[in-house]
């Protein structure tokens, strides 16, 4: 049964993209979207209960979703204090990031948390801007992705750009083993229409096959709480450059091109790594 919505403008059913490669995570929310258009509020609130009925902001306010005041006093701070998640109407932008709180409930409220605690401590030892890891934290909530990998090399040839010998002699390897979790609403929006050289800021994790097997739905939630509680760690993706670039077209099944190995040796969107600096980081593999 679709799930009550609001009158909203025309345009792609959210049901469209079930099926498409690197949704998964939401697949089974956007299924229940069949109708042209967004929901609503009220619809997304109720999805929210549903599947998230714990779901609350970084300072344990309880969720819901409001149109943008007037007067926002910051993005992070509002939903902080007050559990209201600003949401533009007919935005996909914003729908995405409603199903990012319904299915990644622990890891958005620590993010949250973090960004309230970083810019307190940066207001107390008088530094000005947002800083390194509130960057991160940023760029992580809005184009990224959790590699999930039971084959410890596949992700550290990743991490190194390896980028034909995974996707394309490693082909078969790869999807044995290993799962692509979105957790960035806005890459989301963007796989939408995918263009060259979209690319997403990846985080590798290691486990052992049995977590391979384990239902869909448990996989989401243990990886939330991995997530969430990796990212309490101050020393956890302190800066961006902790995450790695991952171009999304590479991945197979997300577009139709990648079927030869020609298609990896164009540098302009599969790089290869490159040291620029003392301070370049190995990107995490945990």
């Amino acid at each position: 049964m679709e799930t009550e919505r609001e009158p909203m403008a025309g345009g792609d059913a959210p049901a469209a993209f079930a099926g498409r490669a690197l949704f998964e995570p939401i697949a089974h929310l956007l299924a229940g979207f069949t109708r042209p258009g967004l929901p609503g509020l009220v619809a997304l609130d109720a999805l929210l209960h549903q599947q998230a009925p714990s779901a609350a902001s970084g300072a344990g306010q309880p969720l819901r979703f409001v149109r943008p005041p007037a007067d926002l006093p910051g993005y992070e701070a509002l939903i902080h204090a007050t559990g209201q998640v600003p949401t533009r109407a007919d935005d996909w932008h914003d729908f995405f990031n409603a199903l990012a709180w319904c299915v990644w409930p622990r890891t958005k409220a620590t993010c949250n948390a973090l960004h309230i605690v970083e810019t307190e401590h940066r207001a107390a030892a008088g530094l000005s801007g947002r800083g390194k890891r509130r960057d991160a934290l940023t760029q992580f909530d809005e184009c990224g992705v959790v590699v999930v990998s039971s084959d410890s090399q596949i992700p550290a040839l990743l991490a190194a750009h390896e980028w034909e010998e995974v996707f394309w002699r490693r082909r078969a390897r790869l999807a044995e083993t290993t799962r692509f979790m979105i957790v960035g609403h806005g890459a989301w929006d963007q796989l939408r229409a995918p263009f060259f050289g979209l690319c997403a800021k990846a985080l590798y994790r290691v486990v052992e096959p049995s977590w391979l097997v384990l239902p869909d739905a448990v996989r989401q939630r243990e990886t939330d709480a991995w997530l969430a509680a990796r990212l309490a760690d101050p020393t956890f993706l302190a800066t961006p450059r902790a995450l790695a670039p991952l171009p999304l077209l590479g991945i197979p099944g997300v577009t139709a091109e990648s079927g030869s190995a020609d298609y990896y040796r164009d540098a302009r969107q599969f790089r290869p790594q490159r040291r620029s600096g003392a301070d370049a980081q190995s990107p995490l593999v945990d």
